[in-house]
């Protein structure tokens, strides 16, 4: 079989709902949604295993979920010894090129393993998000909001450079002047839409603020909610912002959206200009989701699993000898199931075990059943400083995320361990040191409300628990293919 070539296009804190093709009307995203209508399949319910970078990073990266080999903070990436799907890639004899953020492998590591070239562009990029964050005095209302607003290009540019810009136009020159005698894999993990949130007015421009779907108030929860969502509140000390204040954070957050969606589509015509867009498995995906004024908030957390942070989008077009049925499938998948369909593309068989399955027949459209549910896991346990993602970028007030590192590093319940998992009617929150969380998602697609007390619901809650059950002792642990000698 020819190996395909292979594009894994990765935003960084794309949530899943700002799509066209979903049906948000104010989602500037016309590339993705003429990619989807004629080329492609979304999955409108694909989950993330971890709601930040790192820990999604090494599950979608090695098809293990995070508990598997303890990649569940920041500052515990994937070691020479373990699967990293580039890894596999360029040892089965794929050209690699990594354009983009790291937030997978130590650096002290190098990258030399994973990818033959780890582009640096020969112009140096301008300081991301316009450079001047904007933040007001210690004390204000914006001092901890992730809010910029539009940043000004140079009179004889379009864009302003940064680091995704010289990302996306370096693999557009690299597309032009690849090797010929090789199946290439290009990895562009890009920044955006990643706050603070900063766009070009050009791309704020496109967007219809009346258009935007309302935002999920603070003052709409019911139950017992995590205190890390009330925790975060308190120290970002929004509580002033008025609705049209919101309206302009959420507006330059789908501005930048949009104009990642215009640099997958520059992508996409380079792969067609040099006459291999057909041979080209496609991946566009995000490592997780943006609270972007959902509960009063900004940003993310690191323990708690609403929609907005779990749910990514997840789009693949297979190259043009398998089959492909373009749409919006409704399936449920998982993040875990990109390595295992890249292998199956690829034709290569994995020699360690991987927990996500292949999404071959739901793209070719045989199916649209794939998972009963999807799991997502975070935090800590008291006791474990080593995971409380302490660091110098959140260590002092000054920081920007300053409120994030507090409250994680606190051995209150705040930074608890906890699981998620979600079918497509419920979900179910197990939280260590706190009251766990249960959503109709049917009636309460805002999981305004935790019912985990609500009697009625106790069938429900039971098949849920079991259901955990069975997936933790499914995933537990992952056993060498080579068996060891045994010596008399």
């Amino acid at each position: 079989m020819k190996r395909p070539h292979i594009v894994l296009f990765n935003p960084d804190q794309w949530r899943g709902d700002v799509l066209g093709h979903m049906g948000n009307h104010a989602a500037v995203t016309p590339n993705l949604d003429r990619f989807v209508a004629s080329d492609a399949v979304s999955f409108r319910s694909a989950f993330c295993q971890n709601p930040v970078c790192t820990p999604s990073r090494c599950s979608f990266m090695s098809g293990w979920y995070p508990h598997v080999r303890g990649h569940r903070t920041m500052y515990h990436m994937m070691q020479p010894n373990e699967p990293v799907l580039l890894k596999t890639l360029k040892d089965a004899g794929y050209f690699v090129w990594w354009g983009g953020k790291n937030d997978l492998v130590p650096a002290k590591n190098g990258f030399d393993a994973y990818c033959d070239i780890k582009y640096v562009p020969e112009r140096k990029p301008k300081p991301p998000f316009g450079g001047d964050l904007r933040r007001g005095e210690p004390g204000s209302d914006t001092y901890y909001s992730f809010y910029v607003g539009k940043i000004e290009t140079d009179q004889d540019e379009s864009f302003y450079y940064d680091s995704d810009w010289a990302n996306i136009l370096g693999a557009v020159d690299f597309i032009k002047n690849a090797p010929e005698d090789r199946p290439l894999c290009i990895y562009l993990p890009i920044l955006y839409p990643h706050p603070p949130y900063a766009v070009e007015e050009s791309w704020y421009n496109k967007i219809d603020k009346s258009l935007l779907p309302k935002r999920i108030a603070a003052d709409r929860l019911q139950g017992d909610k995590p205190s890390m969502l009330s925790g975060l509140r308190e120290r970002y000390n929004m509580q002033s912002w008025t609705e049209d204040r919101w309206t302009e954070l959420r507006a330059t957050y789908y501005g930048m959206c949009a104009r990642v969606d215009h640099q997958f589509g520059l992508v996409m015509d380079a792969l067609k200009e040099a006459g291999i867009y057909d041979d080209t498995a496609v991946f566009f995906f995000s490592d997780h989701g943006d609270f972007t004024g959902d509960y009063g908030l900004v940003e993310k957390t690191q323990n708690t699993f609403e929609d907005c942070l779990t749910r990514v989008p997840f789009i693949v077009k297979p190259p043009s000898y398998a089959p492909v049925k373009p749409r919006v499938s409704e399936a449920l998948v998982e993040l875990v199931d990109l390595a295992a369909t890249v292998h199956d593309y690829a034709g290569i068989a994995p020699d360690y075990t991987l927990f996500g399955k292949t999404l071959a027949s739901v793209i070719a459209g045989e199916t649209d059943e794939h998972r009963d549910a999807v799991f997502c896991e975070g935090g800590r346990l008291h006791g474990e400083f080593h995971c409380n993602e302490s660091a110098p970028a959140n260590a002092d007030p000054s920081m920007l995320y300053w409120p994030r590192g507090e409250m994680q590093r606190s051995e209150g319940p705040e930074h608890t361990k906890a699981t998620m998992v979600r079918t497509k009617q419920y979900k179910y929150v197990r939280r260590f040191y706190e009251a766990d969380e249960l959503y109709d998602l049917e009636h309460d697609p805002g999981e305004t409300e935790n019912k985990i007390n609500d009697r009625t619901l106790a069938p429900v809650l039971l098949g849920l628990k079991e259901r955990m059950l069975d997936f933790y002792q499914m995933t537990c642990d992952v056993v060498p293919h080579q068996r060891d000698a045994r010596e008399k």
